[in-house]
């Protein structure tokens, strides 16, 4: 059985398969799709898949507020970026890219997605970041310009490539504003930003001359978004985040190209460059070091009143309670308002909802 303590790692490294296949699935489905139309698409999708597990829920009256703390108020300018962000310009930017770059490329050129949410995440977020960390987003930044070069196209650098890396910037703005609302019930927040995102570029794609595809291709390119683009990658991604803080997530995130290559090498006959074979064994490098990095040290707790999911053998969910909370489920999990007590302690810990405090010295 798979400690409690583990499982934020498992979840991440679940997206990351899922993740990772993206890139080939979709240079398979624009073969007979503009991309901004297949973007369009695979978003609707993922927010359609999730709307109907949400709708069976209520239907057999499951309330999942007593798992999950249901969005507020505060949180809709949050949801507001990563729609924007992460549900319509990076993927549309990524689309559009992917239809002048090769497969097995792109998915390696997604790694950067890593190396740009853990600088977000360090510089604006304060989250502590580790020196094998900055010499793993070093090897990683390295093996994506090796890939980025073409001396055949202006400057020296494909635009495809460019672009797939002006995407991975779009997602990790997602990334970090997705840490802000992480304790909240991921279902709903995907299942929205789908929705949201896939009608307003489809509308997009349509102004632009691009025409819907029959039943059974629209169907086709759906289920692939509710699997790889948002539905269930991104919920993982959300469970991850608010165990391992977001530059760690992103980090084991940076292992999904490996299994993107190995779907380009079974789905498509063209030749890899030279540049992928030297940029492979840098970016593996560097995926191990994102990985292995550890942290421990003595910290404080200020007090702190919120609500999410929780259990209570955690060493911090040390609250009583008065018979009215939701009762725990088979994992000995619930959700609900509590308070914790101010309290110092030694632990290894990465920054999930209850380490983000600041650092001074790297530790």
């Amino acid at each position: 059985m798979i400690s409690p303590s583990k499982l934020p790692v498992l979840y991440a490294v679940l997206a990351a398969v899922l993740f990772g296949s993206c890139a080939p699935a979709a240079k398979y489905l624009l073969a007979g799709l503009g991309p901004v139309m297949l973007a369009g698409l695979l978003y609707l999708g993922s927010g359609a898949g999730l709307a109907l597990y949400l709708g069976v829920c209520r239907l057999r009256r499951q309330d999942r507020n007593h798992m999950e703390a249901p969005l507020a108020r505060g949180d809709l300018p949050w949801l507001a970026g990563v729609v924007l962000f992460g549900g319509i310009l990076a993927p549309v930017v990524l689309l559009i890219s992917l239809d002048v770059t090769h497969a097995a490329t792109a998915a390696l050129l997604l790694n950067f997605e890593a190396v740009a949410t853990t600088i977000l995440a360090a510089a604006f977020f304060r989250e502590y970041v580790g020196r094998n960390v900055w010499v793993a987003l070093a090897l990683i930044t390295a093996s994506c310009a090796v890939l980025s070069y073409s001396p055949s196209d202006a400057w020296g650098l494909s635009l495809g490539a460019l672009g797939i890396l002006l995407a991975c910037t779009f997602w990790s703005l997602d990334n970090n504003i997705s840490r802000n609302i992480s304790a909240k019930d991921p279902i709903p927040i995907v299942a929205i930003k789908g929705l949201a995102a896939g009608a307003v570029i489809i509308v997009a794609a349509v102004a632009m001359g691009d025409v819907l595809p029959g039943p059974r291709s629209a169907l086709t390119v759906m289920v692939v978004g509710f699997f790889s683009y948002g539905g269930i990658t991104s919920v993982l991604f959300l469970m991850a985040l608010r165990g391992i803080g977001t530059a760690r997530t992103g980090s084991i995130l940076a292992v999904s190209p490996f299994f993107g290559v190995t779907i380009s090498f079974a789905l498509f006959s063209e030749p890899l460059a030279s540049t992928f074979w030297i940029a492979l064994p840098i970016m593996v490098a560097g995926a191990y070091l994102l990985i292995t990095e550890k942290h421990s040290h003595l910290h404080e707790h200020p007090p702190l009143d919120h609500a999410h999911r929780h259990r209570h053998d955690d060493g911090h969910h040390l609250h009583g309670h008065t018979g009215t909370e939701p009762p725990l489920n088979a994992g000995g999990e619930h959700s609900h308002r509590h308070l914790h007590e101010e309290m110092a302690h030694e632990h290894p810990h990465q920054p999930d909802l209850h380490h983000r405090h600041a650092h001074g010295k790297a530790k």
